[in-house]
């Protein structure tokens, strides 16, 4: 008995602590792109003793949709998930990325049956399965006209191959209508360029976090980061809680955000 009223009164603590952080934030700045490298799933399945990386995989996948409702509840706009690096189709063991897929398309598809949620592939095709590239199209096809939280998934993602594609693209539409790369030179801006990233439209993100205690980009949103706050989380993926992301979006309140300097 001693023991279930200690559990219950830490649980009372927790949530006093928790509504305290939500009064902190009420009426501070919020964001309104929050980018998670959702990173820590397979040393979560190590540090548990279980036998593959798919269990740390499920279980951040479990977490996500519970993430994005935090999100939801705060008004945030928009939600870009790093989910697979295109590095990762070449540095992960044939069946753990074998499993990782069929993980993400059945998260891609759970995703896209909530009423309000728009979900958006964010990265390239090349070298992805192609169930997987049909699931992702599925759930942006079964959702575009949805006009609640906007989820990107980054799968197949690198930043310097969205930066790379976008040139492309603009080299590309520019010589379609008689362009020279003189006058090319002439027009090309970051605001055309951001034109043509995979995120075209939508706000950069204002918060970046990245869980497991890892502190660094890994190659994700290189270009749309230049001006975003960061945070790093010690705990791994599938353990993080909604009282660590509140202390993330209470420290972006408290920033003073400096745009170049």
């Amino acid at each position: 008995m001693t023991g279930r009223l200690g559990w219950a009164g830490r649980g009372l603590l927790y949530r006093a602590y928790q509504n305290r952080i939500r009064r902190q934030i009420d009426g501070a700045q919020k964001p309104r792109h929050v980018a998670m490298i959702v990173d820590g799933n397979r040393r979560w399945a190590r540090q548990l003793g279980l036998e593959t990386a798919a269990h740390g995989h499920r279980a951040g996948a479990a977490k996500i949709p519970e993430f994005l409702s935090w999100c939801e509840d705060l008004d945030i706009q928009v939600v870009t998930l790093y989910l697979l690096s295109a590095d990762n189709l070449t540095g992960r063991g044939g069946e753990e990325l074998d499993q990782l897929v069929g993980i993400i398309a059945d998260l891609a598809e759970r995703l896209s049956h909530h009423r309000t949620w728009r979900v958006q592939h964010v990265g390239s095709n090349d070298g992805l399965p192609p169930e997987l590239v049909a699931a992702l199209e599925a759930a942006e096809v079964r959702t575009a006209d949805h006009t609640g939280l906007h989820i990107n998934l980054a799968v197949g993602y690198g930043g310097r191959r969205e930066i790379a594609d976008a040139m492309r693209s603009i080299v590309r539409s520019h010589g379609e209508g008689g362009g020279t790369l003189d006058t090319l030179a002439e027009v090309l801006t970051p605001e055309l360029i951001g034109d043509h990233l995979y995120t075209q439209g939508q706000p950069d993100p204002d918060l970046m976090i990245r869980t497991s205690g890892e502190q660094r980009l890994s190659d994700f949103l290189l270009w749309q980061s230049a001006h975003s706050e960061f945070y790093f989380v010690e705990a791994f993926y599938p353990d993080l809680r909604e009282v660590d992301f509140l202390r993330a979006v209470r420290d972006f309140g408290l920033r003073s955000r400096r745009f170049g300097g």
